[in-house]
């Protein structure tokens, strides 16, 4: 039997830079904060620390608009700040992740400047430029080379002035997007992320990596019904060359750099067939994707800002369905947090009454599927969203531009504001929540954002001697993934699909059993599970007294249980 890759029984902790620690007291969280709070990680057992953007950029969208791939943003710190922070990660036993963010740049990098610069500098097709449309002069309505709508609401294109020519940003107007049919594009991609393992990071993980591959003829999607704007995802979304540069860049930048690396590719609407392809590892393409679809299933009609509830048939179906799809094949990620989603324990829990037990019990059902699981910064504390009053308070471009748009086409302010509350990208990034003291022991001064009112109780420092913490429960899930082999390696069979409150399924591997039983409502449920299983069978829960006879298991409200037999 071959050996088993070392992320199988790893977890990833995402850090979200301007958010975690402020070291300089300027409000902004920086390189020097994440070194000063790595004690944190190591006390939680993480293996792997994935760091958002800290390359130079004029932060439209937080620090995804590069404006240069090897420098470290002043407000950051400096490429000797990054130096320290690496050592010192490495120094704890754990590996550090960088973001690789290439399907764009800022409109202020370099290569962006020159490719704008004219229509016959040698750059000018590393960007997408394309004329107005047939019949229409550069700037009238509807002239935009194609439909596409941007995933930031309105127009994909945008007018050069300049050159009379518009260019391609499936996001803001400040990210156009890179050219990925020419070379030389690859090629100084290529080197950059050499340059970033030669000075010592373990891997990458890819924004929307599967959007790097456009259908060259740029044809119109169909209509949304936005006004005149498309959908234009089928012609970029794994699209036609993904898996040849994929493989190309393993090719040129991981082979022969050893076992120890990991890459992990974000790609929005990738399919379970799609992604034992790009995880195979006979095809060379990546270890393992993130996959939306578990966190797409309460969107409602009007889509991810119009929430409707989570139905938990839903989430055992999609879940279910992709540990069975990759259980031969490839890897899944597992996730319920990261910068871009609520905070779960708001999202698909209950932050009032059952505010502990619920976001426990989330964490037990996610984390010992198979797969690799990601840990976001504040969710191993049950961090919440946080109470936003008015749009004011907001500060991300997707949650402006939407709520710009909506209220212009006759939405209600508040109906509007709603969604944003329950669904916005800021309740990810508002800062971690150290202490009770001052701006939560994020900073000495003024926080770039408000912190959470709720930061007084619950915090780190109020965690992390209490053995019934959040914190807690995280750390014990974490060491049942390093000690017992069946959490990383087991066979998966999903018990209960069809029960709407408990979540239910069984890991096996060469006579080990693992079970995992836990109520996702606020009510007591009871479970009927095959097999005689019995509270010295426990090894993890968030409650204190289980209850079993013969096959059944009472369940306290959010109680979740797991059970080992060898």
């Amino acid at each position: 039997m071959t050996e088993a890759p070392w992320w199988t029984s790893a977890v990833v902790y995402q850090v979200y830079p301007r958010s975690f620690a402020d070291s300089d007291g300027d409000g902004i969280g920086d390189l020097g904060g994440i070194t000063a709070r790595l004690d944190h990680l190591a006390r939680l057992g993480v293996d792997v620390v994935w760091l958002s953007p800290v390359y130079a950029s004029p932060q439209a969208d937080n620090g995804y608009d590069i404006s240069d791939y090897q420098a470290v943003d002043p407000v950051f710190g400096t490429l000797e700040d990054f130096d320290r922070l690496l050592a010192e990660v490495h120094a704890r036993g754990m590996k550090l992740v960088m973001d690789l963010v290439v399907n764009h740049t800022s409109d202020e990098h370099p290569w962006f400047a020159e490719s704008r610069s004219s229509r016959d500098n040698p750059k000018r097709d590393w960007y997408w430029w394309r004329p107005a449309r047939d019949g229409f002069g550069p700037g009238e309505p509807g002239a935009e080379p194609t439909n596409w709508e941007s995933f930031f609401s309105g127009p994909a294109w945008t007018l050069d002035e300049a050159t009379g020519e518009y260019y391609l940003h499936l996001f803001d107007r400040k990210q156009p997007d890179l050219n990925w049919e020419n070379p030389e594009v690859r090629q100084a991609v290529h080197a950059m992320m050499r340059w970033w393992l030669d000075r010592g990071v373990d891997g990458f993980r890819m924004d929307v990596i599967n959007l790097i591959s456009k259908d060259p003829a740029l044809p119109d999607g169909a209509p949304t019904g936005r006004g005149a704007l498309g959908d234009g995802f089928p012609h970029y979304g794994t699209g036609p060359r993904i898996h040849e540069f994929l493989q190309e860049m393993h090719r040129e930048v991981f082979e022969g750099r050893g076992g120890g690396l990991l890459t992990v590719g974000e790609m929005p609407g990738v399919t379970w067939e799609q992604a034992r392809l790009f995880t195979d590892p006979a095809r060379r393409e990546l270890d393992m994707v993130f996959q939306f679809e578990h966190v797409s299933l309460d969107h409602g009609p009007g889509g991810k800002f119009d929430p409707k509830p989570l139905g938990l048939r839903d989430l055992k179906a999609s879940l279910g369905h992709w540990q069975t799809a990759l259980a031969d094949t490839g890897w899944n990620s597992l996730y319920w947090n990261n910068h871009d989603q609520p905070r779960v324990v708001s999202r698909f829990g209950d932050d009032g009454e059952h505010w502990r037990e619920s976001a426990t019990a989330l964490a037990t059902v996610l984390h010992l599927h198979r797969g690799t699981p990601y840990v976001y910064q504040g969710e191993e504390l049950g961090m919440t969203n946080a109470p936003f009053a008015s749009i004011e308070d907001m500060h991300d471009v997707e949650s402006l531009n939407h709520y710009r748009q909506a209220v212009a086409a006759g939405a209600e302010p508040e109906a509007v504001l709603r969604g944003l509350r329950a669904m916005g990208r800021d309740n990810a990034r508002t800062p971690v929540q150290w202490d009770a003291s001052h701006a939560a022991g994020f900073t000495t001064g003024t926080p770039w954002m408000p912190v959470n009112p709720n930061h007084t109780w619950l915090n780190a420092q109020a965690q992390y001697d209490d053995p019934e913490s959040v914190f807690h429960h995280y750390r014990q899930l974490i060491e049942l993934r390093h000690t017992h082999p069946v959490v990383a390696l087991g066979d998966f069979r999903m018990l209960l699909p069809d029960d709407p409150h408990v979540y239910a399924y069984q890991r096996t591997l060469e006579g080990t059993r693992l079970l995992v039983v836990a109520n996702l409502s606020g009510q007591e449920r009871i479970a009927t599970v095959e097999g005689d299983w019995s509270p010295t069978d426990l090894v993890l829960s968030n409650v204190e007294s289980v209850h079993t006879k013969d096959d059944h298991i009472t369940l306290q409200p959010w109680a979740a249980h797991v059970f080992l037999r060898q």
